[in-house]
């Protein structure tokens, strides 16, 4: 008997070591080479910069006076801004939470389900500000301030009437304007975002 006969054919193959090396260094380099292809694609989808410097805003009131309002931008969308009078506080403190068409606060300040009193949506320790976002919550367009049949904002578009408290009292918006993430930073200036 020679020396090649006791020699098994399939020895170069079923090494089984070497070949797990080459399936698992073969996947390795596949997936490296599917993730650096990918990248680009996925990286496009973060916000660009000019997003990210408007995420949080700080905005001056010192010029705004009892009774009036301004509109600041805030990720594209228009803040209303309004020092609220006594009447119009005293108006909002007096409505009865059972006659609203919405009877959550949608404050982003506090949690999701908490009433919409006056309380929850003025700005905390400052009753007398009022800090929303100015888009009506029926199709998105902007409420005119200070008119309506309740003193407050008014969409002329399809008639949606909200009160000194931006919370919605007739019309088709479903919803009270949001009040958006904020916070007096000073007396004079409140930071949204």
């Amino acid at each position: 008997m020679s020396v090649n006969e006791n020699a098994d054919p399939n020895r170069e193959h079923s090494d089984p070591n070497r070949r797990d090396f080459l399936y698992i260094a073969t996947g390795a380099i596949g997936a490296v080479g599917a993730a650096a292809f990918a990248w680009p694609f996925i990286d496009q989808m973060n916000p660009d910069a000019a997003t990210l410097a408007l995420a949080e805003i700080e905005v001056d009131v010192s010029q705004v006076a009892e009774g009036q309002s301004i509109t600041a931008k805030w990720r594209g969308k228009p803040i209303f801004i309004r020092q609220r009078t006594a009447a119009e506080i005293e108006e909002g403190k007096a409505v009865d939470l059972s006659e609203l068409k919405d009877p959550l606060a949608r404050n982003a300040n506090i949690p999701g389900d908490a009433p919409a009193t006056d309380e929850n949506r003025s700005a905390e320790s400052k009753e007398a500000w009022l800090v929303m976002v100015g888009v009506c919550t029926h199709l998105g367009c902007i409420p005119l301030g200070q008119a309506g049949d309740y003193d407050g904002w008014f969409c002329p578009c399809h008639g949606s009437h909200y009160d000194t408290a931006g919370r919605i009292r007739t019309g088709p918006a479903p919803e009270n304007m949001a009040i958006p993430p904020f916070a007096f930073t000073s007396d004079t200036t409140v930071r949204i975002g």
